[in-house]
């Protein structure tokens, strides 16, 4: 079903603007020739709120009370200034409220095709995040610098590219915010790198997102910390209870302990020994290595 704003595209101006002159000529002749049984001065919002969009609010104004006059003249009712007072504020009122919606709906979408264009012509890789944690875009830098298996990256859970990025998008209580960082990195094929991300956090409406440039550090690939070495030296699939392999699907999504407790209908203190239990099995000590070894080792158990 075509979109009811595609009416207001700019294409659309002459042709929507000749029928609305049409509509308002037609409106007038019908009100005259039911006078005084039927009003049908309501109608002439249709093509005030049509016009709304191309025409300047000065003249969206005049047209609401040209409009208005002709809905009182063709009343038969006694002349009232006070009805047409009103008419004229309802008429006008909604032509001006539609027009302000189109604008804004317009610069809206040019920012977002701007950003877009910005996005995908830029060198560096950058990504966009949304509040469950999924990519929402990411440009062929980002592709090229994650290498996903399915070539796509939008619609992944971050956490399994950026683990420690995920976690930015958690700030009910915090204000909005950037700050850099430097984290390790995880590739479609389970190799991990360090990167350094700057990332700012925004609100599109009331939903929180968060954008992200990210540098890969090739040449410090070969001195990671002693603890990464480590897991990546652990190398043997230990054996996971059903329990523990659902935790670790949870965990790799990016959930907190609470809500993966609420997931799985148990405490929260269960689930941070099970968690406990993970970190023994697989020999790590932090959250962001076992979700390493999870995409590593369990990818597809997961």
């Amino acid at each position: 079903m075509p979109s009811l704003e595609r009416l207001w595209d700019q294409g659309n101006r002459t042709p929507i603007l000749v029928a609305s002159g049409v509509m308002v000529v037609v409106v007038a002749i019908l009100d005259w020739w039911t006078m005084p049984y039927v009003s049908l001065g309501v109608l002439y919002l249709f093509p005030i709120m049509l016009v709304a969009a191309f025409l300047p609010r000065w003249f969206v104004a005049l047209l609401g009370t040209a409009c208005a006059g002709l809905t009182e003249l063709f009343s038969g009712l006694s002349p009232s200034v006070l009805r047409l007072g009103f008419e004229t504020l309802a008429l006008v009122g909604c032509g001006l409220f539609v027009g302000e919606l189109v604008r804004n709906r317009r610069l809206s979408v040019e920012t977002q095709q701007r950003l877009k264009a910005l996005v995908e012509t830029s060198p560096a890789a950058i990504m966009t995040v949304g509040e469950r944690g999924l990519i929402e875009l990411a440009n062929r830098s980002a592709v090229e610098l994650f290498a996903p298996r399915n070539g796509n990256l939008v619609g992944d859970p971050v956490a399994a590219f950026l683990p420690d990025l995920h976690h930015a998008l958690r700030w009910e209580e915090k204000p909005q915010f950037r700050a850099s960082m430097q984290c390790v990195g995880h590739r479609g094929n389970g190799e991990s790198f360090t990167v350094d991300v700057w990332f700012s956090t925004y609100k599109e409406g009331i939903v929180p997102k968060l954008a992200a440039i990210i540098a890969g550090i090739t040449e410090e690939a070969g001195e990671s910390a002693p603890e990464v070495q480590a897991v990546s030296d652990h190398r043997e699939r230990t054996a996971l209870n059903n329990r523990e392999m659902e935790v670790l699907r949870l965990l790799v999504q990016g959930l907190a302990n609470k809500e993966i407790a609420a997931r799985m209908d148990v405490s929260e203190s269960a689930v941070k020994n099970t968690i406990r239990q993970l970190f023994a099995k697989t020999g790590v000590r932090t959250r962001s290595q076992l979700v390493r070894v999870a995409l590593e080792q369990y990818r597809n158990a997961l």
